[in-house]
Order: structure tokens, then C-alpha cells, then sequence
């Protein structure tokens, strides 16, 4: 009887947790996502991507009619965090395809490029859309009107935006590749400006506006997340019409080179591959300077600002890491950064903040220096060295001359001088 009552006592803590698990209220993202698997994955293939095609309407039609179409009331998830996977070439392609797009058909402003960025990444993970994000922005790009991006088909890349401008694009297209996510426009995968209406408009739902943007998503299955599950492939094509703007792509098959290119002051990816001393570029990543770059590029060194917000840290290092095979970042406050290598113990033991990147692995891995950043989780907290001062004063088995070897230092043993030992007579 005493077992019975035992298993009773044991199972009814189960029991009451899965009954409360099935009665709790989903909220709207769960919801959204317990509908999507409810439904049956259609058997027809994915929807057509129609050139983008529009109405000949002047200013005001155009609005009255997008203003008449209702936004959708289903729910509007985020999108889950894009993880790029290709090479260091492939990521300096892409980002410099993504910062095109994103400057292009937004202009110069944060909000409305980030959205872009979003978009594109949707696509990029959606089957009915190529799978790298160049094959995405300059789909179609070899019709005169009709392609996905009218930047790529209407002669814009004539006009040359100030160094800044592609810098901050270039910023924004590195973040969105290494997981940043414009919760806003959640899985659109279709957007045009509200003074225009294209064929699709009608037969889509309308999710949301981002300034004079209105966006859309696939009606059914094939608009929900479970639709995004498809990867994407390395292999980013080179694109001529950029060719001008991006050293990645300065190598494209009919590329016209003859502008000056606006690149940052680190250059791409490939090009810092090439030359592993070169400073990589930290532009677009707000309070974050690069100070030292380790021979062979594995190990970047940078300062944070004094305002920069320590849980922060692991996306910027994510974004310098990505599309290195192994990448290591350490960082210091602003202005007790190291200023020459090889780091001195001192200079490791007032670190701030450490990350560790192993594409092979997977390993993605912070630490912060409690000492300076108290983190709530011990196991966050960095291994603290013995103090160096201390160090020098520990002599090892009393011999002058002599210290422990600590690690992460960098220790010259000296002999001690040679000593004449006067033997011992007994009485």
C-alpha cells in the first residue's frame, strides 16, 4: 500500500504540470507556431516569385488603394536568427550584396535598411527564393523592368552614395548576417512603398509599415515559419554590377572598376584574409574600435566604450567571427587597450571581456572579467590569473632569480650565479 501511495505522490506533481502545460493561454507567437504545424504542408510546390510589376497609378490613387487593404490581424512572429555559414569570401560577398540592397531601396536610414535586410534573409531561407543572399537581391537582374530589387534593373547604381552611408549599410548587413533580427516585419517576404501597388499586393497579407514601406507575407503555409526551415548554400555569385562599389566582387566577368570604390578602412573579409596584420574594419558597430590584429587574424584585439552594455559584447564579437573558421576576440575598456604585442601579464589580467569562435566545432563561447563586470552566472566570469606583483614576488623554492611560470605570461628564467659551497667539517 505504502508504494502505491508513493508512486501517487511522485506522478501527481507530473500530472498537474502537464495539465497546467495544455491549460495554459498561448500567447501570439505560440500560437502562430502551434497553427502552422496544425497545418498540413501543401503539396504543390512553392508559390511563383512574380517579377515585381505595378499599376500605373499616380501618388494618390496608389495610397487610397494600399490605405484600403486591411493588415492581417494573425499573428506576426519575429524571424529566427540568421546564422550565415559560408566562407570568408562568401561573407564579404554577401554582406557587401546585402548592403547594396539595403542602401538602395531604403536610402541612408537604419530603420528602413534593417527591414530590407530582413526581407532578403527571409527569402534567402524560403524555398520558393534562390538560396545566397546575391542570388536573392539580384534575382531577375538581367530584365530590363520586372526584377525583385528594382535598384538592380533601373540604372540606381549609377548614383554613388557618400563613403559613410555604405559604411553604416555595411555595418547593418554584418549584424542581420550574424543573427540580428528586425522583429517588425517578421517573416514578409514582399514590401513596396505606399505610393505605388503592385499586381501581388491584393493577394497577400499585409503584416506592418516601416515608414513609407508596407510589407507582406504568403497567405497559408507557405507564410509561416515552419516554411523557412530551408538552408542556405555557400557559393555567393559575383556580381558585375557592384563591382565598383565592393573589392568582393571586383573579379565578376564584365566588372566595370573605373569608379573609385567606397570601402571602409579595413576593407572585406578576404581582403584582411590576405593580409592578416591589416586592422579589420569595426565601422558599425557602435562603441567598438579595433586596436590590434594578432599575426594570422585569429585574434583581434578592440576597445569597448565605457557606455557600451557588457550583455552587448557577444554580438559584436559574432559579427567580427563570422565566416572565420577560428576566431578569438578580447577586448578592454576604452583607452587601456594594449598597444603592441606580445601582451604582457599585466595587460591579460585587465582584459575585459573574451570570446571564442570554432566554426568546426560550433563552440561560441564569452567571458567577462567579474572583477570589472559582475555577471550573475559564475560560469560567465573569466579565470582570474595569480596578480603579477604577487607573482614576481613568489619566488620558487627560494631561489633568486626564480619564479613561477603563471599562465598567459610570458616568464625569463634567470640561473642563479654560481655559489661555492665550503664543505662542512664535523667535530
Amino acid at each position: 500500500m505504502w508504494l502505491l501511495w508513493l508512486m501517487l505522490f511522485v506522478g501527481l506533481p507530473v500530472a498537474v504540470a502537464n495539465w497546467e502545460a495544455r491549460e495554459r493561454p498561448l500567447t501570439a507567437p505560440r500560437l502562430a507556431m502551434a497553427e502552422a504545424r496544425s497545418m498540413p504542408r501543401p503539396h504543390s510546390p512553392p508559390p511563383p516569385v512574380e517579377p515585381v510589376e505595378v499599376y500605373q497609378l499616380d501618388r494618390d490613387q496608389a495610397r487610397a488603394i494600399n490605405a484600403a487593404i486591411a493588415f492581417s490581424h494573425a499573428p506576426n512572429p519575429a524571424a529566427r536568427p540568421f546564422a550565415f555559414s559560408g566562407s570568408q569570401s562568401d561573407l564579404a560577398r554577401a554582406t557587401d550584396c546585402l548592403a547594396a540592397a539595403q542602401l538602395y531601396e531604403a536610402g541612408d536610414d537604419a530603420v528602413g535598411e534593417r527591414a530590407v535586410a530582413q526581407v532578403v534573409l527571409n527569402r534567402v531561407r524560403h524555398p520558393a527564393f534562390p538560396k545566397t543572399v546575391c542570388g536573392v537581391v539580384f534575382q531577375g537582374q538581367e530584365r530590363a523592368t520586372g526584377c525583385q530589387f528594382t535598384f538592380t534593373c533601373d540604372g540606381a547604381l549609377a548614383r554613388t552614395y557618400s563613403q559613410t552611408a555604405w559604411g553604416r549599410a555595411q555595418g547593418i548587413a554584418k549584424q542581420a548576417l550574424s543573427g540580428k533580427v528586425f522583429k517588425p516585419v517578421g517573416y514578409a517576404t514582399h514590401y513596396h512603398t505606399d505610393w505605388v501597388v503592385p499586381y501581388w499586393s491584393g493577394s497577400l497579407d499585409k503584416v506592418t509599415a516601416v515608414g513609407s514601406h508596407l510589407f507582406f507575407r504568403w497567405k497559408g503555409w507557405w507564410g509561416t515559419p515552419p516554411a523557412f526551415r530551408k538552408p542556405g548554400e555557400t557559393g555567393e555569385p559575383l556580381i558585375a554590377q557592384i563591382a565598383r562599389l565592393s573589392t568582393a566582387h571586383r573579379n565578376a566577368p564584365g566588372a566595370q572598376t573605373t569608379a573609385p570604390p567606397l570601402l571602409l578602412a579595413g576593407g572585406t573579409v578576404a581582403e584582411l584574409a590576405a593580409q592578416p596584420q591589416q586592422a579589420i574594419d569595426d565601422k558599425g558597430i557602435p562603441g567598438i574600435r579595433v586596436v590590434l590584429v594578432a599575426p594570422g587574424a585569429r585574434s583581434i584585439l578592440v576597445e569597448m566604450a565605457r557606455d557600451s552594455a557588457p550583455d552587448g559584447w557577444p554580438a559584436m564579437a559574432r559579427i567580427f567571427c563570422a565566416g572565420r573558421p577560428e576566431c578569438r576576440i578580447m577586448g578592454w575598456r576604452a583607452g587601456t587597450g594594449p598597444t603592441a604585442l606580445p601582451l604582457t601579464g599585466d595587460q591579460m589580467e585587465s582584459m575585459t571581456f573574451a570570446y571564442i569562435h570554432n566554426a568546426a566545432t560550433g563552440l561560441q563561447r564569452g567571458r567577462w572579467n567579474c572583477a570589472q563586470t559582475p555577471r550573475s552566472n559564475p560560469a560567465e566570469c573569466m579565470v582570474q590569473r595569480q596578480p603579477v606583483a604577487q607573482a614576481k614576488a613568489d619566488v620558487a623554492d627560494g631561489l633568486d632569480g626564480v619564479r613561477r611560470k603563471e599562465r598567459f605570461e610570458t616568464v625569463k628564467i634567470v640561473p642563479p650565479p654560481p655559489v661555492k659551497v665550503t664543505p662542512t667539517v664535523n667535530p
